[in-house]
């Protein structure tokens, strides 16, 4: 007997959801059944306008045909490969393909299933790297205050979210973070790039002096850090970042799980910000959310650093069984196909400063005390309830969902980041809606 998927589970208890208040979600469920471009269907039949991606991740919005039909026919022809000495034609065609669009300097792609475990593998490659190439003192990694890199024990301990740190015990050791760059007396209700905080780079400055520049092997942060509530980096700060690392023999990571692939309406953001690093984080838009995959990309030096030895022997002792699997690649690949095609990046710059603009009419609506956006992402910060913080944009999120819209919150603040593919008319009412609620809200 086939399974009804439209019909919802009349047991919810089992599942125990992610991120999720799952006591008031299991009382009131919000069930999605289907979706399409722009649009989710909610399980008693409405249209829900999806103003963020998913969870950032379906750049191409919903269903889209090229994708399906590659997934399709790739479980029917190889649905799975072993990953470790063995290879299979599209994992190579695909690390070509996301290396056309890549910064130039990005020359190789080792494969993860996610942005968590990308960031993991590239703190692992930065430890490798510096010990292959005999600066095995330097194991110290460096990440910054609000930032988020998944959930791995790597990733939250260069994180620097309290809630997703505070439960899991001391975590690595040899972790310092840099102050983060929200500076909303500065720089409130900032269009694009703030003017100010790009000091606040020189802080490790303050770290290599502490710990000496030959213990610390990587600093790792997002361009734009976006799960902790879109914190925009001030002009000239990722540069100076750069100079800093690159004068002490520091490797830098650009942590790309939500700007790649579009969201700043370039490939990467390294291009959007004119910064190179030596390792990039990708996931999420790599295959516009369809199937979990995810990836580091590495200079030739830090790859050709572990080319040494016997040919025989294997040069990095790190992988996943899913690595580059088939299916994914398939659905990565006709991904990168339907961005090109339809043009999305370029789509994306299109649309972003009428996006801008329809964002920031929210200014002076109830309960709204900053706004920032870059590319087509967007915040809205709300003051929080005196005493019950977190409260208020939560029930934003309820209210917005019952009508009709779909965006994310994080702490007070509304996260907004639509698939590329919004028309004007849908940014008018994703944002004409969201004032509504927000005019509703005590």
């Amino acid at each position: 007997m086939a399974l009804d998927r439209n019909v919802p589970p009349n047991d919810l208890n089992a599942f125990w959801m992610p991120f999720t208040a799952n006591r008031q979600f299991k009382k009131a469920p919000r069930m999605l059944v289907s979706a399409r471009d722009m649009h989710y269907t909610s399980a008693d039949g409405r249209q829900i306008l999806d103003g963020t991606a998913g969870l950032w991740c379906c750049n191409a919005g919903h269903c889209r045909p090229k994708i399906t039909r590659a997934i399709q026919q790739q479980a029917g022809e190889l649905d799975y490969a072993p990953a470790f000495q063995i290879g299979h034609p599209l994992a190579f065609e695909l690390a070509n393909r996301i290396l056309d669009i890549a910064p130039d300097n990005m020359a190789h792609v080792f494969y993860t299933n996610s942005g968590s475990e990308a960031v993991d593998t590239a703190l692992k490659i930065a430890l490798a790297y510096h010990r292959a190439r005999g600066d095995g003192t330097r194991t110290r990694l460096i990440g910054r205050e609000r930032g988020y890199h998944g959930v791995g024990f790597g990733g939250i301990s260069v994180g620097g979210i309290v809630n997703n740190r505070r439960f899991f015990g001391s975590l690595l050791a040899g972790v310092d973070h840099l102050p983060h760059t929200h500076l909303p007396d500065r720089n409130g209700y900032v269009k694009g790039q703030p003017e100010h905080g790009a000091d606040l780079a020189d802080e490790l400055e303050r770290i290599v002096a502490l710990h000496g520049a030959d213990t610390i092997a990587a600093v790792i942060v997002e361009p734009v850090a976006g799960s902790t509530g879109v914190i925009l980096p001030p002009k000239g700060y990722l540069q100076r970042l750069r100079e800093i690392t690159r004068k002490h023999g520091i490797l830098l990571i650009f942590d790309e799980v939500i700007t790649g692939f579009g969201r700043l309406c370039a490939p990467f953001a390294a291009q959007y910000f004119g910064v190179q690093p030596d390792l990039i984080t990708c996931a999420k838009g790599l295959t516009s959310g369809v199937i979990p995959m995810g990836a580091v990309l590495a200079t030739a030096e830090v790859h050709d650093a572990f080319m040494t030895g016997p040919e025989h022997m294997i040069e990095l002792f790190h992988g996943y069984t899913y690595s580059g699997s088939p299916i994914a690649s398939a659905a990565a690949i006709a991904t990168l196909e339907t961005y090109r095609e339809e043009g999305l990046f370029d789509r994306c710059a299109e649309i972003a400063p009428y996006w801008q603009e329809a964002l920031h009419s929210l200014r002076g609506t109830r309960h709204v005390i900053d706004i920032r956006n870059l590319g087509l992402i967007g915040a809205v910060e709300l003051e929080p309830i005196a005493g019950e913080p977190t409260k208020r944009a939560f029930s934003a999120f309820v209210k917005a969902f019952e009508k009709g819209i779909l965006i994310r919150t994080t702490g007070d603040i509304i996260a907004l980041s639509p698939p590329l593919i919004i028309e004007r008319a849908q940014v008018d009412h994703l944002i004409g809606t969201l004032k509504e609620v927000l005019d509703a809200l005590d």
